[in-house]
C-alpha cells in the first residue's frame, strides 16, 4: 500500500474534498488572481485554520500595513490579535525595497515562534522596485527555494495579474517553482457578481479540474459545486 501523504487542512469549506484533504504538508502553494478575487481572505484564512489548531503562523504583508489587515478579516470573525498575545501567530509587515535581504528576515520570523504555516502577501510587489526582470525573478526563485527547503512550513503565496494577462502569475516564474497553483477569478456584470476558483495543479495530488462557485460568507469564502 503506497505511503499516505500528510496533508494540511486549508480552511476554506468546500476546498479539501477538492485536493485530497488539503494542501500537501511543507509544500509551496500559489494563490494568483485580480483585483478583488479574494486572495487575502483565502490566506487570512488558511492561517486562521492552523491557528485554531495550536499551530504557529506568520502573516508576510507587503501591502497592507498589519493593524489595516487585521481590521480587514476580523469582519470574517479573525482575530488575530488574540493569537499574537498568546505568542503563536506574527503578521509582520516587510518592504521588499528596504529589507536588504528579504529569505532571511521571513525565515527569523518564522523561526521565532516555531511556525508550521506561513503566508506570503504578495509576490507581486517583490518586482515593483527592481527594473531588470532578470533580477526580479532570480529573487523571486532564492525566496521560494529558502522558504521551501529551510522553513518546514506549509507555505501559501499570492500574487496579483492584471485582468488581460495570459499569465498565472506577476513576473512569469512563480507558478513553474511552486507546488500547486490555484486560480481565483472575478466577473461583475451590473450589480451581479460572480466569483470562482479552480485548481490549474497540484503535484502529488487528484484534484477537482472543474471551474467551482466561490462565495463571500460572514466567515469568508466557500467553494461550492457549480
Amino acid at each position: 500500500m503506497a505511503a499516505t501523504i500528510p496533508r494540511v487542512t486549508s480552511g476554506i469549506p468546500g476546498l479539501d474534498p477538492l485536493i485530497q484533504g488539503g494542501f500537501v504538508r511543507n509544500s509551496v502553494n500559489l494563490v494568483t488572481g485580480g483585483t478583488g478575487t479574494g486572495k487575502t481572505i483565502l490566506a487570512a484564512q488558511f492561517l486562521w485554520e492552523g491557528l485554531k489548531k495550536g499551530e504557529p503562523g506568520v502573516y508576510i504583508t507587503m501591502e497592507e500595513h498589519p493593524d489595516d489587515l487585521k481590521m480587514d478579516v476580523a469582519q470574517f470573525g479573525m482575530d488575530f490579535s488574540k493569537y499574537e498575545k498568546q505568542g503563536i501567530c506574527s503578521i509582520d509587515y516587510f518592504d521588499p525595497a528596504q529589507v536588504n535581504n528579504l529569505a532571511a528576515a521571513i525565515l527569523n520570523s518564522i523561526k521565532t515562534i516555531g511556525a508550521k504555516r506561513l503566508v506570503i502577501d504578495s509576490t507581486s510587489v517583490i518586482g515593483l522596485t527592481i527594473e531588470n526582470e532578470m533580477m526580479i525573478r532570480r529573487k523571486l526563485l532564492s525566496l521560494i527555494d529558502a522558504v521551501k527547503r529551510q522553513s518546514k512550513c506549509t507555505v501559501l503565496l499570492t500574487t496579483e495579474i492584471t485582468e488581460d494577462s495570459k499569465g498565472l502569475s506577476r513576473w512569469g516564474v512563480e507558478e513553474f517553482v511552486v507546488d500547486s497553483v490555484i486560480v481565483l477569478n472575478y466577473l461583475g456584470i451590473g450589480e451581479e457578481t460572480n466569483r470562482s476558483l479552480s485548481v490549474r495543479k497540484m503535484r502529488r495530488t487528484k484534484h477537482g479540474t472543474d471551474v467551482y462557485q466561490l462565495a463571500i460568507s460572514n466567515k469568508g469564502l466557500i467553494v461550492k459545486r457549480m
